[in-house]
């Protein structure tokens, strides 16, 4: 399978959109992190226990439930891109170590996923329109 300069393009774009997210997350940069979704996005983190809803929810979401972790890792590998046009979907494992303290004890534990994702192309590039953890 030979690849397109702009199917290249298009997974490296889509590559630096989940990374972005994660420094986006890891770092609390809300700002940065409503720009990764469309405004119409579905994020489902129900599987722990989280928030279903659109950007504004799910960052309302995180600001209350990321005070909890003294620190979190997101770290992402091994995606299948499978794009279509203006549209892609797209698997990555997630990785993610967290560090929550209990009484006077930091307890480490690590939360393994995988996002399962739908994309479009926008006028500002690559967007998450649905995710499900």
């Amino acid at each position: 399978m030979t690849l397109s300069i702009e199917e290249i393009s298009d997974r490296m774009e889509i590559q630096d959109l989940l990374v972005r997210y994660c420094y986006a997350v890891d770092h609390r940069d809300f700002d940065d992190l409503a720009n990764v979704f469309t405004a119409d996005a579905i994020i489902d983190y129900s599987v722990y226990g989280g928030s279903v809803g659109n950007p504004t929810e799910t960052i309302a979401y995180l600001k209350e439930a990321m005070p909890m972790f003294a620190s979190f890792q997101h770290m992402i590998s091994t995606s299948r891109i499978e794009i279509d046009g203006d549209t892609a979907k797209v698997k990555t494992i997630c990785h993610n170590p967290m560090v929550m303290p209990m009484g006077e004890e930091l307890i480490v534990f690590t939360c393994g996923l995988w996002y399962v994702d739908e994309m479009v192309r926008t006028a500002d590039g690559w967007r998450i329109s649905k995710r499900v953890e």
